[in-house]
């Protein structure tokens, strides 16, 4: 069980595959069109339960309980060789050879 108050993650459908428009690919218009907020749980729940939340703005939305504690998981990509060049190339440019 998952306790009152708890910041947790929910999904919520907006428009199912039949009430989405007609001027959309006809593989985005077959799924629906869903969010995911992040809030406080609002009663006690377990995973998957449908619940009510109150986001930090002090909206309140419902929907089903994905997770709980969510993480960030936002990055910047990947190591891409070719930027460190392009930046050597740039600080070169602007300082000359000596950049330290």
């Amino acid at each position: 069980m998952i306790d009152k108050g708890t910041y947790v993650r929910i999904r919520k459908i907006l428009l199912n595959p039949n009430e989405r428009s007609d001027n959309l690919p006809k593989e985005t218009k077959q799924v629906p069109y869903k969010m995911w907020v992040k809030g406080y749980l609002l009663k006690e729940a377990d995973l998957f339960d449908l619940v009510s939340i109150k986001t930090i703005t002090g909206r309140t939305e419902s929907g089903i309980l994905k997770e709980v504690e969510p993480p960030y998981k936002h990055n910047y990509g990947d190591f891409v060789p070719e930027l460190l060049k392009v930046t050597n190339i740039i600080l070169s440019d602007v300082y000359g050879d000596n950049n330290e």
